[in-house]
C-alpha cells in the first residue's frame, strides 16, 4: 500500500483543490492519502466526496495544528480525527481567526518596511480557505520584492523575521489532548528541526503521541535513520509524508515520493481503531 500522509488543499495553503488533491494522488498510484491541512478541516469533506469516484482510493480525516514553544513551531498531524468534533471545530476556528489578524499585522508591518502588499490580494490568494504567511509570501513574490516565497520567509516573515508576527498559542500537548478528543492518532511533523526533541517527545509521549514523522521530504537518509531509533525508543509509529502544497517554486517534492511504510499504515490503522473502541466503552 503507497500511503502519503502529509497533504495540503486550498483549505490552508496548498494550490489545488481537496477534489484535485485526490485525482492527484489517483494519477501517482497512491492507495492512502490524509488531508492535514493548517489547523482546518474543512477540506476534508469535499476529498472524502471525490474519493467516492476512486475506489482504489482512501482518504484519512487529518489535520496540522501549528503549536508554539519558546524558540519556534511544533506542527502536530491528526489522523483518524472525527472532523465534526464541537471542541475540535471551536479551537480550530480560534486558530484560523488568530492567522488571519497575524496576517494583517504582518502586512502592515511589511508596509512600513517599504513593501506594499495588497491585503485583498493576500485574501483572494487564500481561495477563501486559511490565510497563511504562504500567502503573504506569494504577495512579496507577486510584488517582485523577492526573489521566491522561500526568500520571503528567510527575511522578512519567518520567526525572528522584522515582519513576523506572534499569533494565539497552542502548546504541543495540548493539541496532542485535543486529537485524540477528537478520536484520532496524534503525530510529530518534521521533527528533524525542532530544539530539544529529546525533551519534548516524552512529554508528548505521555499526553497520548502515537507516531513520529521519520520520512519527509528533504530528509537525508541518515536523518531519518536518527529518528527511526528515536521512534524505537519511545514505542511511536514511524510515518512518512511529502507535504505536498504544490507550490510551483521547486522548493517541495512531488506528492507520493515520501510515503508511510505499509508496516506503519496497518500499525496506524490498528491503533485507531483500538483507540475508537476504548472511547466508546467509556461514554
Amino acid at each position: 500500500m503507497k500511503a502519503d500522509l502529509h497533504l495540503h488543499t486550498t483549505a490552508s495553503d496548498g494550490r489545488l483543490e481537496p477534489a484535485e488533491i485526490v485525482s492527484l494522488a489517483v494519477k501517482v498510484g497512491l492507495d492512502v492519502i490524509a488531508v492535514t491541512d493548517h489547523d482546518t478541516v474543512d477540506g476534508i469533506a469535499p476529498a472524502l466526496a471525490a474519493a467516492e469516484a476512486f475506489p482504489s482510493l482512501t482518504v484519512i480525516p487529518g489535520v496540522e495544528i501549528n503549536t508554539d514553544v519558546e524558540r519556534g513551531e511544533v506542527h502536530v498531524l491528526g489522523y483518524f480525527i472525527q472532523y465534526t468534533d464541537h471542541k475540535l471545530a471551536v479551537i480550530l476556528r480560534k486558530l484560523r481567526s488568530s492567522r488571519r489578524e497575524r496576517a494583517r499585522k504582518m502586512v502592515a508591518k511589511l508596509d512600513r518596511l517599504g513593501m506594499n502588499i495588497d491585503w485583498q490580494r493576500v485574501c483572494e490568494l487564500a481561495q477563501g480557505g486559511s490565510i497563511c504567511r504562504p500567502h503573504i509570501a506569494q504577495a512579496l513574490l507577486e510584488g517582485g520584492y523577492v526573489s521566491s516565497e522561500k526568500e520571503a520567509f528567510e527575511k522578512y516573515i519567518g520567526h525572528g523575521g522584522p515582519a513576523y508576527v506572534e499569533r494565539y498559542k497552542l502548546l504541543p500537548v495540548e493539541a496532542v489532548k485535543l486529537i485524540m478528543e477528537a478520536r484520532g492518532l496524534a503525530v510529530l511533523a518534521h521533527p528533524a528541526d525542532i530544539d530539544n526533541l529529546s525533551e519534548l517527545i516524552p512529554e508528548l509521549k505521555a499526553a497520548g503521541l502515537a507516531g513520529i514523522e521519520v520520512y519527509y521530504r528533504d530528509y537525508a537518509p541518515e536523518v531519518s535513520n536518527g529518528l527511526l531509533k528515536i521512534a524505537e525508543q519511545f514505542s511511536l509509529i514511524p510515518t512518512g509524508g511529502s507535504d505536498y502544497h504544490a507550490f510551483d517554486d521547486g522548493s517541495e517534492v512531488m506528492i507520493g515520493e515520501v510515503l508511510t511504510p505499509p508496516q506503519s499504515l496497518e500499525q496506524l490503522y490498528a491503533l485507531a481503531n483500538k483507540h475508537s473502541l476504548e472511547l466508546l466503552k467509556h461514554r
